[in-house]
């Protein structure tokens, strides 16, 4: 019983990062599929697992709008939009 209490205590605690983590992992699979060769993939990788919006919206800037904007809107999930 006290075990289980633990296990469900964590997973509460954790949901909220676990949530992020799979958005990003969401968002990181669109980008390398539709994107993994275009100009800054790497860069807006890297902004994306740290959280860093507008970093993001910069290194995607010259990629295909559609593939751009759908990024976008995968990652306004996981990143911050502060400057």
């Amino acid at each position: 019983m006290a075990l289980r209490k633990l296990v469900e205590e964590a997973r509460r605690t954790n949901e909220g990062r676990d949530r992020q983590r799979q958005a990003q992992e969401v968002c990181y699979r669109f980008m390398s599929t539709m994107a993994g060769n275009q100009p800054g993939f790497e860069e807006a990788t890297r902004a994306l697992f740290a959280g860093y919006g507008p970093a993001f919206q910069r290194e995607t800037q010259g990629w295909p709008a559609d593939v751009r904007e759908h990024a976008w809107q995968l990652a306004a999930r996981t990143v911050s939009q502060g400057a």
